[in-house]
């Protein structure tokens, strides 16, 4: 399929041709187009149908679309505890995975007739409170109830690698650079794979607006505009999996560990975070006597962020591996680029917030392996609690005091989300043990890692006594 045929196919979807127009428009001012008009209005014969675990793993059945109103109807069901990390064990009740058609997403770019549907799990009828997406939905819901909605943006960054003889190498060989970040040569060598993805994002009407390499070897980004909370999240989901496909088409692989390589840059899952009410955005304040140009609606949020720092490095930095990340002390390139303390600054990169302008905070603490529902759902939840309590932050931080130190492994993470009921009632907020049973999936994880003995202990150890 052309570009220009996969764009009159999304363009299809987005404004239907002339002849189903009423569908959407003439039947009723307030008819919601169902998911089967939708699928049959796009030419989609195969639908994943697509929800993600705690973990953030993505699981779906591909359902075709003759059996699209079933989808609908009944929805789609899995056994939980296969799937992994859904609170459930193997004598449970189906999840049960219901369509939201808002997220129907064509996808014909990777396979003619294919297309996304983002479902919230329920069980035995009612809504799983294990369910990343319906843990975000309920905390956008206690947004609403202080007449906020929230918007979101998110920077995707990921390494292309190949893996050869069992060591992880870098998938362009020449990019071999001390300081790759933004070389246009680096740049060029992946134009093929650069391109495809971002005439994906904007045949979706995702707004792509700059597609990079990142500071370390073998890193890049690519940017889409920012959306409210859950499209963004969604959204996020859906490019992974672009990622991770479009990648394995040219016999690369995409990854979005945090640290995959000791000496290189790790990579972040950046967000930015507005708040909106009726009258418009929230934040902007021409009057803000600290000179950032933002509301003290927005120092709140900031505030309550930085409170519930620690507990929130649990949800937003949440594997082994990304305190490799956090607490790097050098890199090739000579900066970490992850911040080490709870501090927040103006257009300063070296914080945990950053406020590049009066519009929004930038996120900075987390992760490639973070589950965009769970770090919304946090920091969102993290902010308003600084709404609420009327906090302030302060002077903006130096970024340098011990007391803001953000915790060195995932164990101490887990310690500090235990310890916050702000941070594990954002977890719990549709119903209670989730923040105990995700705490406890965490604890495992690092023990795993703690029991196995690596390379590095073989190499300082085997002789050394």
């Amino acid at each position: 399929m052309t570009l220009a045929e996969t764009r009159i196919e999304k363009d299809t979807f987005m404004a239907v041709d002339t002849a189903e127009a009423s569908l959407f428009t003439e039947s009723s001012v307030n008819h919601t187009p169902t998911l089967s008009e939708v699928v049959h209005a796009s030419g989609t014969t195969f639908i994943l149908a697509l929800f993600v675990t705690l973990s953030g793993k993505p699981c779906a059945k591909l359902v075709p679309i003759q059996a699209v109103k079933q989808l609908e109807e009944d929805g789609v069901g899995f056994a939980g505890y296969a799937a992994g990390h859904m609170g459930q064990e193997p004598k449970d009740s189906d999840l049960i995975a219901i369509p939201d058609v808002s997220s129907f997403t064509p996808l014909p770019f990777i396979k003619p007739g294919l297309a996304i549907v983002h479902c919230d799990p329920h069980v035995d009828g009612k809504p799983w409170p294990f369910a990343p997406r319906i843990i975000l939905k309920e905390q956008l819901r206690k947004a609403a109830d202080l007449g906020m909605t929230v918007n979101v943006g998110a920077e995707i960054e990921y390494f292309l690698v190949n893996r050869v003889d069992g060591e992880l190498v870098t998938a362009d060989r020449s990019d071999t650079s001390t300081n790759p970040c933004y070389d246009a040569r680096d740049v060029t060598r992946m134009y093929d794979h650069l391109t495809e993805v971002s005439d994906a994002m904007n045949a979706l009407g995702w707004g792509n607006y700059a597609n990079d390499h990142e500071d370390g070897n073998g890193q890049f980004e690519q940017n889409f505009d920012y959306a409210d909370a859950m499209t963004t999240a969604d959204r996020v989901i859906t490019l992974r999996y672009l990622l991770s496909v479009i990648a394995e088409k040219r016999g690369m692989q995409a990854t979005f560990m945090p640290k995959p390589f000791t000496t290189r840059t790790g990579t972040g899952l950046h967000m930015h975070l507005s708040l909106w009410n009726e009258a418009g955005a929230v934040f902007p304040d021409a009057d803000d006597e600290q000179g950032l140009g933002i509301s003290s609606t927005a120092y709140a949020f900031v505030a309550g962020i930085l409170d519930h720092a620690c507990a929130l490095q649990g949800l937003i930095a949440p594997t082994v591996n990304s305190y490799k990340r956090t607490g790097a002390t050098a890199t090739a390139s000579g900066a970490t680029w992850s911040p080490r303390y709870a501090t927040y600054g103006g257009n300063d990169r070296t914080h945990y917030l950053r406020i590049p302008d009066k519009n929004r905070v930038e996120l900075r603490g987390g992760d490639g392996s973070a589950n965009p529902y769970l770090a919304a759902a946090g920091a969102i939840a993290a902010g308003l609690d600084g709404v609420r309590r009327n906090l302030h932050p302060g002077k903006p931080g130096s970024g340098d005091s011990p007391s803001d130190m953000l915790p060195m492994t995932l164990l101490h993470a887990m310690d500090a989300l235990e310890s916050d009921p702000v941070v594990t009632g954002a977890l719990d907020v549709a119903g209670p043990g989730v923040a105990e049973y995700f705490a406890k999936l965490k604890r495992e994880e690092f023990f795993a890692w703690h029991n196995t003995v690596s390379s590095w202990e073989i190499d300082h150890y085997l002789t050394a006594f």
